[in-house]
């Protein structure tokens, strides 16, 4: 039987203008808060697994406020973890791909049962803004869908050039066992993204978050108990460190790899992967999205406020702690200084505050180690550029910093090459279009970039030689959306996947040629 669907439609935002909307966020918060200090287990083969050793996810704008414990896996737990999804993996591998999308809409349902307090527990786990948070539900929401539809595609027949006598069918079988390895920034959609486009296609997984986001994991996982996805489809280890996560990437029954992360942990990550371990019969398939230091170059014929308002939104939305946030202004010297001054103007305006406030802008870096590595770039700053605005700590507690620009910035500077990862902007001159141009290709990553231009000649230049996955013209780099603006980068940015694309299922997917004499 023929499965369709109806077409893909991205998820709405909720509207946080609207009274009724804000009460409703206000009684999600309380509701959040009354169920903090909960422990969480592990969830291996469909059952809770609990250990008397845990670690604590906090509050990083109350960081002695405990949103939850976490079991602290074990060796062995990894190795019942992996069995688990070995033993499910024929059994889910087989199931009709008609079954598989009714959980696809269970889970949908439940995202959107559960949306308020998933936004709420955001805000206080991650630090996001209302509409931050709120967009990550959506772009969950957004990921199942897209996935459930595109997996359609991998279950028609392939058409083959005929061959007489002789009937031969292409088809695509699923991998086996994966490891999915989920960072902090958006746990929530690139666990399900990673994790759904793998079990959608028949794939079975280990999952693990990162520490400091894995009560969000935790509430996936009640998520996937609500709706009956069976034992060992889906399994869960949890931190803190990297022990475990080292144990998956190295282990010789797993079959692929699904990471998003740091430059650093992604090189460990392959290079771990790639080694042949004793008793493993397969070359990994290793994916992995990480970091960037995206570039807005400006010319002297663009739209000077758009500008202004697409580079705060790009460097300073979620504290910079996106992969596509922009790092770098690159800017046409003859609009250099009227830009810095736009831009500087709004970022003044830009209210830091505890994000459970509608109207913060700005909320807490994830913990302090990313506070203090944002705080050891500033002082680098001083001595590179030209400190114009930011730079501090506008309270006594929490991990929050203040928006912070640059100016008179080398090309070739540590600071605009290398990542910082919070609201972190550093403006570049350029002396013409060719020069911001080659600028902003000099840097060892390549995720995304955005030109603001009315010059229709150079747009189309740098649609061919702006070496970025992802590039927006006139407007912010920032806010992809799946199926729509399908994401991931080149060189030091990650392994070219897509996500939300229409080519990132054949990842988990490997092709069969059957051929029989007639």
């Amino acid at each position: 039987m023929q499965t369709t669907l109806a077409p893909f439609k991205t998820e709405p935002g909720l509207d946080f203008t609207l009274p009724a909307e804000q009460q409703a966020f206000q009684a999600a918060l309380e509701s959040v808060r009354g169920k903090l200090g909960v422990t969480y287990p592990l969830w291996i083969d469909g059952k809770p697994v609990v250990h008397a050793e845990t670690f604590s996810s906090v509050n990083p704008a109350h960081p002695d406020e405990i949103i939850a414990k976490h079991v602290v896996t074990r060796p062995e737990d990894v190795e019942a973890a992996i069995a688990a999804a070995e033993k499910t993996f024929p059994l889910w591998s087989a199931t009709s791909i008609q079954e598989r999308l009714t959980y696809m809409h269970r889970a949908v349902a439940e995202l959107r049962r559960r949306r308020y307090e998933l936004d709420a527990l955001m805000v206080l786990e991650l630090g996001k803004t209302w509409d931050e948070a709120d967009g990550e539900v959506a772009e969950a929401i957004d990921l199942f869908e897209w996935y459930g539809r595109q997996s359609l595609k991998f279950e028609q027949p392939q058409k083959l050039t005929p061959s007489v006598g002789e009937d031969f069918s292409f088809f695509y079988i699923p991998l086996g066992v994966g490891a999915v390895i989920a960072p902090f920034n958006f746990p929530l959609a690139l666990t399900i993204g990673m994790a759904w486009g793998a079990i959608v296609t028949g794939n079975t997984v280990v999952i693990k978050p990162t520490d400091s986001a894995a009560t969000v994991v935790a509430w996936l996982f009640e998520i996937f108990n609500a709706i009956g996805l069976p034992a060992g489809v889906a399994n869960l280890v949890t931190g803190p460190g990297i022990a475990s996560g080292q144990q998956l990437v190295a282990h010789p029954r797993i079959r692929f790899i699904a990471f998003t992360g740091s430059k650093r942990a992604g090189v460990n990550i392959y290079e771990s992967g790639a080694k042949l371990q004793p008793g493993q019969k397969w070359f990994k398939r290793i994916q992995m999205e990480l970091g960037g230091k995206n570039a807005i170059i400006v010319d002297e014929t663009a739209d000077l406020d758009a500008a202004a308002d697409g580079l705060i939104a790009s460097a300073f939305g979620f504290q910079g702690q996106r992969c596509s946030s922009a790092e770098r202004a690159v800017v046409v010297e003859s609009v250099y200084d009227a830009l810095l001054e736009k831009v500087v103007a709004r970022a003044k305006k830009l209210k830091v505050a505890d994000p459970v406030n509608a109207d913060a802008q700005l909320g807490p870096l994830i913990d302090e180690i990313a506070q203090k590595k944002f705080f050891s770039y500033v002082e680098l700053g001083k001595k590179e550029g030209k400190l114009v605005l930011g730079g501090g700590k506008p309270f006594e507690t929490g991990y929050f910093v203040e928006p912070t620009i640059f100016s008179e910035v080398a090309p070739n500077a540590r600071i605009t090459q290398e990542e910082v990862f919070g609201p972190f902007l550093a403006f570049i001159r350029a002396r013409d279009f060719d020069e911001a141009l080659a600028i902003a290709n000099a840097t060892e990553y390549g995720l995304t970039g955005s030109v603001y231009s009315r010059d229709r000649s150079r747009l189309e230049r740098a649609r061919r030689e702006f070496h970025v996955g992802n590039l927006y013209f006139n407007r912010k780099s920032t806010g992809a959306l799946m199926g729509v603006a399908p994401f991931g980068g080149f060189n030091m940015s990650g392994t070219d996947t897509k996500a939300g694309g229409p080519d990132y299922l054949q990842f988990f997917l490997q092709g069969k040629t059957v051929g029989e004499t007639l």
